[in-house]
C-alpha cells in the first residue's frame, strides 16, 4: 500500500516594499494566512540601483551585490517589525528576498496555484503610470494563483496628500487632513 505525497502547504505569499501602505498590506495577508490555515511568506524584491542592464554592463558593480541583497534583507526585516513588533506573526512561512524586479519576482514566487498573493494597490496617477511599470498590473496579468490587491487607507491618502502639499511648499490646513480621512477619493 503506497501513501499519496502530502500536499505542499498553501502559502499566501506577501510583497514587501517601503510604500507606507506596506504594514496594512502585511496586515492583510497575515489575516488571510490565519483564514486558510497557510503559510505566510513575505516578499521582497531588489534589483540593482541602476537596474539589471547596468549591472551586466559594468562588472566592477558586481562587488555591492551582497550589500545590495543585505539592504533589501533589512528593509524586509524593518517592515515585519513595523507590521507585527518584535513578537513576529506566530504564523509559520518563510521571508524571502529575492533578486528581480517586484512583479515578475512576487509571480514567480507564487507560483502554484494553491497560493494566494497579496500586493499593495496604492494609488497611482497618470504620470506615475505613464512613467513606472505597475507591480499590482504585472502580477495581475501573469500570476497563476489568485491575486488580492489591498487599496490604501484613508490615512494614507491624506497623508499622502499633506506631504504633497508639504513638498510643493502649499499652505497645509490641518482641518483638510481630517476631511481626506474621512471622505477619502
Amino acid at each position: 500500500m503506497s501513501e499519496s505525497p502530502t500536499p505542499p502547504a498553501a502559502r499566501v505569499v506577501v510583497g514587501v516594499g517601503d510604500a507606507p501602505g506596506c504594514v496594512a498590506v502585511l496586515g492583510r495577508a497575515a489575516d488571510e494566512a490565519r483564514l486558510r490555515g497557510a503559510e505566510l511568506w513575505p516578499v521582497a524584491a531588489w534589483e540593482p540601483p541602476e537596474g539589471e542592464f547596468a549591472a551586466r554592463r559594468f562588472p566592477a558593480a558586481s562587488a555591492l551585490v551582497p550589500e545590495w541583497e543585505r539592504l533589501a534583507e533589512e528593509r524586509l526585516v524593518e517592515a515585519l517589525r513595523d507590521a507585527f513588533g518584535d513578537t513576529g506573526t506566530g504564523l509559520p512561512g518563510r521571508a524571502l528576498v529575492v533578486r528581480g524586479a517586484p512583479g515578475p519576482a512576487l509571480v514567480r514566487t507564487a507560483d502554484r496555484e494553491g497560493d494566494l498573493l497579496v500586493i499593495g494597490a496604492g494609488g497611482r496617477g497618470p504620470l506615475r503610470r505613464a512613467l513606472w511599470p505597475s507591480v499590482g498590473r504585472h502580477c495581475l496579468a501573469h500570476a497563476v494563483c489568485p491575486v488580492l490587491a489591498v487599496p490604501p487607507s484613508p490615512l494614507e491618502a491624506a497623508l499622502t496628500t499633506a506631504h504633497r502639499r508639504n513638498t510643493l511648499r502649499l499652505r497645509l490646513d490641518t482641518g483638510d487632513l481630517e476631511r481626506e480621512s474621512r471622505n477619502p477619493r
